[in-house]
């Protein structure tokens, strides 16, 4: 049986982008619905058995009629093969308010065959061209579902997640003790694991997240542990597998050096127990670069503009969505031409920022002592030295000095 593991879609980030002259629409929107064609694709090119989409198919708990129209169409192409999707509910997904429709909850009005919403906790028997399997879908908790379901009067946000937390261990405890151990069994989860790295979804998160140990959902009844929710893509544990394939796109320089991409495994239905998976892949996605270019200007650089380029130049930065960080002197600020480091940046898809980081002046080192008394002729030698100028202007604003000191010694008498 093969199944295509992806997650954290979020169609709808729009950041970053501008309007496409051609779709009328971000180009980061058909960023993220290119990156999301990988994986339809590959699943109908590789004849999956199962595609699972865990969690947060969109930016927003009230997605666009043109993002929910993308998206449908996407999950329409691959069932059009026959082929069963699992969509799982995520954060993103999930309205606050109890009772109201998560935003996949559409594709269960239709009746769309082939498709699959988990948006509760409970186990699903989907039917494959390679025969059966178990889902044990963990959606995100909704708080407030949580809250009206339970006596949480007088408890904190901290103590109500600790409740969150242990009594979904126990939920998921009782799920996987009525598997079926004749049949695959995967777990389908959006959610965070105490042992898992994040890059900067953390600034995407609505809420402060309830955090399940690893142990919780860790058992060899589970063929699969299938997650959403982190962006950073991650094994947390072998066998079972535990599983954050991370985002599909970068969704801002948190996630500069994180590889994208989407997961498949491979299990063995012929076993009627024991480890059924006999292979797994990361699949990398052509996921927009974004580039951080830092540069140090010295106070002793007679062309800052020329350093800013030249170091610009070292780094592919063709459809990239570049930042620039310039530590810069205050008295070389001045010198900056911020057009012409624009002009090199021209092939760039996203100027995302020109940040300058002016630093204090550094303090003329005198060659005497201060407990000594300096002339302001010695002042301005050393203030000239310091600053690495040319020797005949040096000789020459010296000389001009000493005129204006003598002037004004001679009126002093």
């Amino acid at each position: 049986m093969f199944i295509v593991h992806t997650a954290d879609v979020h169609i709808g980030v729009e950041n970053y982008g501008f309007p496409d002259p051609e779709t009328k629409t971000s180009t980061r929107l058909i960023d993220f619905l290119n990156r999301l064609d990988e994986v339809v694709n590959y699943s109908i090119a590789n004849n999956a058995d199962l595609v699972l989409f865990c969690g947060d198919a969109y930016k927003s708990r009230n997605p666009t009629q043109t993002h929910q129209r993308e998206f449908a169409k996407r999950i329409a192409k691959i069932t059009n093969h026959n082929i069963p999707v699992f969509l799982l509910a995520g954060n993103h997904d999930s309205p606050n308010i109890s009772a109201q429709a998560t935003a996949l909850d559409i594709f269960d009005t239709f009746d769309a065959p082939y498709v699959n919403i988990g948006d509760k906790l409970k186990t699903h028997h989907i039917e494959t061209k390679s025969g059966p399997i178990q889902i044990i879908s963990l959606p995100w908790i909704r708080k407030g579902d949580f809250i009206t379901s339970q006596n949480t009067k007088g408890l904190s946000n901290t103590e109500i997640n600790r409740l969150i937390e242990k009594t979904i261990t126990e939920l998921i405890k009782g799920e996987i003790e009525n598997l079926n151990p004749e049949i695959p069994a995967i777990l389908a989860g959006h959610v965070s694991i105490d042992s898992a790295k994040t890059s900067s979804e953390t600034s995407m998160m609505l809420g402060k997240d309830y955090i399940l140990l690893k142990s919780s959902i860790t058992s060899t009844k589970l063929d699969y542990i299938a997650l959403g929710h982190i962006h950073k893509h991650q094994i947390l544990n072998d066998n079972p597998k535990i599983v954050y394939p991370g985002s599909l796109e970068r969704v801002d320089f948190g996630e500069e050096k994180d590889q994208k991409g989407f997961c498949t495994i491979t299990l063995d239905t012929d076993k009627e127990s024991g480890k059924r998976e006999t292979d797994f892949n990361f699949i990398p996605v052509n996921a927009r670069n974004f580039i951080t270019v830092r540069i140090e200007i010295k106070d002793t650089d007679a062309y800052p503009t020329d350093t800013v380029i030249n170091e610009i130049k070292t780094h592919d930065i063709s459809d990239a969505i570049v930042q620039i960080i310039i530590k810069i002197p205050a008295s070389k600020v001045t010198e900056l031409n911020e057009n012409a480091i624009r002009k090199e940046l021209s092939t760039a898809h996203f100027i995302a920022a020109i940040k300058k980081n002016i630093l204090e002046e550094t303090r003329i080192r005198l060659t005497k002592p201060l407990s000594e008394s300096i002339t302001p002729k010695e002042a301005l030698e050393a203030y000239l030295e310091e600053r690495d100028i040319d020797k005949n202007l040096k000789k020459e604003v010296l000389e001009r000095a000493e005129n204006i000191i003598n002037e004004s010694q001679i009126d002093e008498t």
